[in-house]
């Protein structure tokens, strides 16, 4: 058992005691406003008001209620002697517990009663440092006491960890599911999909409701090495869970099996333990990517509508659909590449290819901030600085032939982060169909410090992807 302070429960005193302090801080924080001399020097002693306050809580002065919190399903119990007014000023709830009692009774999970000191000081000082496995029972208490503030703050450490690859994105989504905080359950999904490679091949795999994978399945932005990557993550996470025959179903019915070739086609049907047990449930999917493979892609166009998802690639990173490109030094100048693509997932197309010419400037200068010249002499607007202006990637085919007819390509640039030894996917920029370039590219990225998110070791780490759409030409009845 813990115990913070001795000190016997006071009444009038210590409210007195604790408006003084409040009024300190309101004066401090007065005089920190005023803005020059002609008004006023600021003096700011609110520092020390914090150091103050931390030692009321520590010692216990004046306190005039006691909390004593047990942790459910063991005899644990930390006692924290604390004052009504401030807890009663950030908490609702405890405004209603505390209201006639000097002493109230807590029972909390153990995981929260292991962070309830935290969580007090909080309420105290206004800060505290989040440990990753304290985030969910800190921001459990936040949510149970109707502590806006830290509850919005914990949802934003999780949110930005979750980029970083820090977080446990899996139990952090069920989580939110469960608290309903859809904004946190997003920024989870969106992790998942574009590490889904990582997330795969790691422990947090098997721990993937269906509910979570049934979100996950058909999404277009699922980064992979190809979809034959997907379909044995979802074996393996089927021979796993084992759940009940209608959801593996759906889940393979997820599968775009037009995006795996013919010849792994035949090896998941003679090898795959799914398919051996729910073969029956895909049947007419295989066959239509047997058909899709078979014809060509003018043909099948005309009896199949190929704008459905089952014939549009994800984010594969295999090099039949793009290429990794490591800029070192990006702020220093512009810098250029090119790389290969096949033209169509279509067996017909599987020999054809298409190149790309890439153009990275880091400096580009949008129209608006560009020098502007009067007809006047010596009326010359000054030149825009080179900061002002912002990162420009720009993907080209190398050729305008007819090979292409009947395809669109969809553009995406994937920027990684280095993350525990492993890098993951940071943020992804997609290109209209029409679009040479994203128009957001690197928008908010600070390319000149050496310890930019975006950066490892001072290197930008990019993944160029192309996906070819075709286009459903003429429709004949069947």
């Amino acid at each position: 058992m813990l115990r913070l302070g001795s000190a016997k429960p006071g009444s009038w005193a210590s409210f007195w005691a604790i408006l003084t302090l409040v009024g300190l801080a309101t004066r401090a924080a007065q005089r920190a406003d005023v803005g020059s001399e002609a008004t006023g020097t600021p003096i700011n002693h609110s520092q020390t008001l914090l150091q103050r306050l931390q030692e009321l809580l520590r010692q216990g002065n004046a306190s005039d209620v006691v909390l004593r919190v047990q942790a459910v399903g063991t005899d644990e119990v930390r006692v924290f002697h604390t004052h009504r007014l401030l807890l009663g000023l950030h908490s609702e709830l405890f405004r209603e517990l505390l209201r006639n009692q000097s002493e109230v009774a807590l029972q909390e999970p153990r995981d929260c009663a292991a962070v309830f000191d935290k969580f007090i000081r909080y309420l105290y000082c206004g800060e505290l440092t989040v440990l990753l496995a304290q985030a969910i029972p800190l921001h459990r208490l936040a949510t149970k006491y109707g502590v806006a503030s830290l509850q919005r703050g914990v949802a934003d450490y999780m949110r930005t960890h979750l980029a970083g690859g820090a977080g446990p994105a899996v139990g952090w989504y069920h989580y939110a599911v469960s608290t309903g905080d859809e904004a946190l359950r997003q920024s989870c999904l969106q992790f998942l999909a574009w590490n889904l490679s990582a997330v795969a091949a790691s422990a947090e795999w098997g721990a993937v409701s269906p509910e979570l994978l049934a979100q996950l399945l058909p999404r277009s932005d699922l980064v992979l090495q190809d979809e034959l990557e997907l379909f044995h993550a979802l074996e393996a996470w089927l021979g796993r869970t084992r759940p009940p025959p209608a959801v593996a179903e759906r889940a393979l019915r997820a599968i775009r099996y037009p995006m795996i070739p013919p010849a792994q086609l035949f090896q998941l049907q003679a090898r795959s333990a799914a398919l051996a047990r729910h073969g029956e449930a895909v049947a007419d999917l295989l066959l239509q990517a047997y058909q899709f493979h078979a014809a060509s892609p003018l043909h099948f166009a005309k009896f199949f509508d190929v704008n459905g998802s089952a014939f549009l690639p994800r984010n594969y990173l295999a090099p039949a659909w793009g290429a990794p490109w490591v800029i070192n030094n990006p702020a220093r100048d512009d810098r250029s590449t090119s790389f290969q693509t096949q033209l169509g997932p279509s067996g017909h197309d599987a020999g054809r290819r298409v190149t790309w010419n890439v153009l990275f400037s880091p400096r580009w200068l949008p129209v608006s901030l560009r020098p502007v010249y009067a007809d006047t002499a010596g009326t010359a607007l000054p030149a825009a600085r080179p900061e002002d202006g912002r990162p420009r990637l720009v993907v080209t085919p190398a050729t305008s032939g007819g090979d292409a007819a009947g395809v669109s390509f969809q553009k995406t640039v994937l920027v990684g982060a280095r993350q525990h030894g492993r890098l993951l996917v940071r943020h992804a920029y997609s290109f209209h169909q029409s679009s040479e370039e994203a128009g957001d590219f690197l928008a908010h990225a600070d390319l000149q410090r050496r310890n930019s998110e975006y950066l490892v070791e001072n290197a930008l780490h990019l993944h160029l992807i192309v996906k070819p759409v075709y286009h459903t030409l003429i429709r004949t009845p069947k």
